[in-house]
């Protein structure tokens, strides 16, 4: 007959806590880090040391848990999905991370652009920049005058 472990036993109190479930509204949030390393590859259908290779070439670098693992977010999954597109294309992970660090810089960009032109559409100011008359002073750059 077997007993039933009372809470002081030695085996209890070496096991590890039970893994905390997140909130609600960490499951609505899509950068909440969820996902273990395991958890995407089987999703993806890749092999967890992609994932490890794509977060060393720092192309996609999730969170970590206080423990020291990987902790993916389902933004972070569908990254890893555009560059494993892009891999598939026969574009290597430099080249990769390149392309994104760009997006992210024109993303920035044209955000900053649209903020500077909703201010000049506040106070008045033509939006297309110089008038006219200012604009024909330039230098045609495309008929290649200096």
């Amino acid at each position: 007959m077997t007993l039933p472990r009372s809470p002081e036993s030695p085996r209890s109190a070496t096991r590890s806590p039970a893994p905390s479930v997140p909130s609600p509204a960490a499951l609505d949030d899509e950068h909440a880090p969820l996902y273990t390393v395991g958890q995407v590859a089987s999703m993806l259908e890749v092999r967890q040391a992609l994932l490890r290779r794509i977060d060393e070439y720092n192309v996609v670098s999730p969170r970590r848990s206080a423990g020291g693992q990987r902790r993916y977010s389902r933004h972070e999954i569908g990254q890893v999905q555009h560059v494993m597109s892009m891999m598939g294309e026969g574009m290597s992970l430099a080249a990769i991370r390149r392309i994104i660090e760009m997006e992210y810089q024109l993303a920035r960009l044209t955000s900053e652009r649209d903020e500077l032109r909703a201010r000049l559409a506040a106070r008045g100011e033509p939006i297309g920049g110089a008038d006219p008359a200012q604009r024909r002073a330039w230098p045609d750059r495309a008929a290649g005058e200096a």
